[in-house]
C-alpha cells in the first residue's frame, strides 16, 4: 500500500479508525473522516504519532453530498489524489420496529445507504477518469441475513450488499476495484449490550483489527467480498438452505433468536444517544 491514499469514512473509532491504522501501518497515507471532525483531528494526530504515517483527519456528514464532496476536495489538497474510498460510516440502532421513531429510520437510511452511494459516486466518476482506484463499502453479516431488533439495519445492509456488488460489475471492467465487507459481532460501541451466546463466541465474535486486516487484504487481492469471521458467514449460508421453520428452530434452541431484542438497554444507552444526537 506504499503511496496510496486511503480515504475511510467514519473513522475515528471502532473497525474505521483499525482500518485507518492497518492502511497507515501498511504504507499508505490516510484521511480519517468523521461527522466528529474535532475527533478525527485527534485520532489523525494519535495515529499518526503511533505509526509515523501522513494522517489527516476531516469532518465530513457523509448524509450531505457538498458535506461529503468537500471532504474529498480537503483530503485531496492535504494528502493528494484518493486511491481508495472506505465508506464505513454507519449507525445500529436496536429495537422493535414499530417502537422505532420515523426520524430514526430516516437517519439509518441517510447514514447507511446515502452516505455509501454520495461516496461510491464521487469516487467512481474520480476512479473511473483515471482507470484505477477502488471502493469498499462496509455491509454486515446483516446483509444476509434477518435479525429482529433490526429491521431497518438489515434493509439497508441488505442495500449495500446489493448495490455495492451490482457496482462491482460496472466498475471493474474498467479498473476499478470495488469490495464489499460483512463483519460480524465486532467488539465495538455498536454491539454494545448485544447478547451473543457464550458457545458462539469464538464463531462470531471478533475484533475491530480482524476486519481491518480484512480489509487491506481485500483490497490487495481486488476481493468481491468478504465476511468477518469466515466462519459465521459459513454458518449463515449453511443455515440458509434450510426451510425456514427449521431454521428458526434451530436458532431459537441455541438462543440466537434473541441476540438485539434481548440486548441491555443500558449498555447501550450512550451509543443510541450519540447516534441520535441526544448527548
Amino acid at each position: 500500500m506504499q503511496g496510496r491514499v486511503v480515504l475511510i469514512t467514519g473513522a475515528a473509532r471502532g473497525i474505521g479508525l483499525a482500518t485507518a491504522e492497518a492502511f497507515a501501518a501498511s504504507g499508505a497515507t490516510v484521511a480519517i473522516g468523521d461527522i466528529d471532525g474535532d475527533l478525527a483531528s485527534r485520532s489523525a494526530a494519535a495515529l499518526a504519532a503511533r505509526t509515523d504515517a501522513t494522517v489527516v483527519g476531516v469532518r465530513v456528514d457523509v448524509t450531505d453530498r457538498e458535506s461529503f464532496a468537500g471532504f474529498f476536495a480537503e483530503a485531496e489538497t492535504l494528502v493528494g489524489a484518493a486511491d481508495i474510498l472506505i465508506n464505513n460510516a454507519g449507525i445500529m440502532p436496536t429495537g422493535y420496529f414499530v417502537d422505532e421513531s420515523p426520524g430514526l429510520t430516516d437517519r439509518q437510511i441517510d447514514i447507511n445507504v446515502r452516505g455509501v452511494t454520495n461516496g461510491s459516486r464521487l469516487a467512481a466518476t474520480r476512479f473511473l477518469e483515471r482507470g484505477t482506484g477502488h471502493i469498499v463499502n462496509i455491509a454486515s453479516v446483516a446483509a444476509i441475513t434477518a435479525e429482529a431488533g433490526l429491521a431497518t439495519y438489515c434493509g439497508t445492509k441488505h442495500f449495500v450488499l446489493g448495490f455495492t456488488e451490482a457496482l462491482r460489475r460496472e466498475l471493474h471492467p474498467h479498473g476499478v476495484g470495488v469490495t464489499v465487507v460483512l463483519p460480524g459481532f465486532i467488539n465495538t460501541e455498536l454491539s454494545a449490550g448485544t447478547v451473543v451466546p457464550r458457545w458462539a463466541h469464538a464463531l462470531a465474535c471478533r475484533e475491530p483489527e480482524d476486519v481491518a486486516a480484512g480489509i487491506v487484504a481485500a483490497v490487495r487481492a481486488d476481493s468481491s467480498r468478504v465476511t468477518v469471521p469466515a466462519s459465521l458467514g459459513l454458518l449463515i449460508k449453511s443455515m440458509a438452505l434450510l426451510p425456514e421453520r427449521a431454521s428458526h428452530a434451530i436458532q431459537h434452541a441455541l438462543n440466537f433468536d434473541t441476540t438485539m431484542t434481548g440486548a441491555d438497554p443500558e449498555q447501550r444507552a450512550a451509543y443510541h444517544r450519540r447516534i441520535t444526537g441526544t448527548q
